[in-house]
């Protein structure tokens, strides 16, 4: 009885450690934060352009186009990890950003140097946008419908496997679905 009690402390954190590992081998649940929009309209905000790119509003997001949209900006490191990944979904969908608390010159650098991708770039220079739209950090992307309708969000840097396995299958859903 003597020896149960030293062992059962012992069994306790063996069993917690081998808790611990299985949870870190499943699979990573990120980009998947919940929106209180998701369903909802997006906000019904107008953006000024990021020269010579159209900046854009409501009556814009509701043109029955589906479109993904990102926010991102030049000094995010993680922004500039995904980039590559809009220019290969070009053509396949209206790819819009937001360009979040940045300076036009170094937004406009970080394009030159990096192509863009995007049909039209809003400008959010205060947050004011990101706040309304609920986003927690840079970058962040949504799939929003024809009907203005915000249907999926992204946080964090994309993936190849987010755009195959979340992203484009959100775009399909609301182009067969539009509201």
């Amino acid at each position: 009885m003597n020896r149960l009690v030293y062992l059962l402390p012992l069994l306790l954190v063996l069993g917690l450690g081998v808790l611990f590992v299985v949870q870190m081998e499943k699979p990573s649940e990120a980009g998947r934060l919940p929106s209180p929009l998701i369903g909802k309209m997006a906000p019904m905000l107008e953006l000024k352009g990021l020269e010579p790119s159209p900046g854009f509003g409501p009556k814009d997001l509701a043109d029955g186009q589906v479109k993904i949209i990102n926010f991102w900006a030049s000094w995010c490191t993680p922004c500039r990890a995904e980039h590559s990944l809009f220019a290969r979904l070009k053509g396949r969908v209206a790819l819009w950003s937001v360009n979040y608390k940045d300076k036009s010159e170094n937004a406009l650098g970080f394009l030159d140097e990096l192509g863009d991708p995007f049909e039209k770039i809003g400008v959010d220079f205060d947050g004011r946008a990101a706040i309304e739209w609920g986003v927690y950090g840079v970058p962040e992307t949504y799939v929003v419908d024809g009907a203005g309708k915000i249907v999926w969000k992204h946080v964090g840097p994309l993936t190849p496997e987010a755009i195959r396995d979340d992203i484009l299958p959100a775009v399909e859903r609301a182009r067969v679905n539009p509201r």
